[in-house]
């Protein structure tokens, strides 16, 4: 077994899901007990349901959506890894109208458990510019 390769096909897997909006196959990605930082309130979302009702939401306001991850870099352990990348959500909205995404900054934790690879963690974030108070939506991965 490969762990890089495991956790890439996981991450496409994820990936494969959300262009379906498939969400009992992003279920089979995330532990029960998931904890996650996403860029919509609360500050976190603790357990599955939680990091399901996230993506319900945005398959609510998307008619198609697609979800891009890039520069996808990975430490690995025994039972424990992390990876870093950058992300963007794109798609057309309900309504028609184009929704344009953005890039952001993703983060995994990952736990092997009976040698499969599940995320357990993940965390999003937007650059923040202090003097505004105001996240920076615009930039792009160089």
């Amino acid at each position: 077994m490969n762990a890089s390769n495991d956790i890439r096909r996981l991450i496409d897997g994820v990936i494969e899901a959300l262009h379906a909006k498939d969400l009992d196959a992003v279920r089979r990605a995330y532990t029960a007990d998931v904890v996650s930082f996403d860029v919509e309130p609360p500050l976190q979302h603790v357990g599955i349901d939680a990091k399901l009702e996230n993506w319900a939401r945005a398959f609510t306001f998307l008619e198609t959506l697609n979800y891009e991850v890039r520069d996808l870099t990975l430490t690995i352990g025994d039972d424990i890894a992390f990876g870093h990348a950058f992300a963007r959500l794109t798609g057309t909205a309900q309504n028609g109208v184009s929704f344009p995404g953005m890039w952001v900054r993703v983060t995994y934790g990952l736990r092997r458990i009976d040698d499969t690879w599940l995320i357990a963690h993940d965390q999003v974030s937007v650059p923040l510019d202090i003097a505004s108070g105001k996240g920076v939506v615009d930039l792009q991965p160089s």
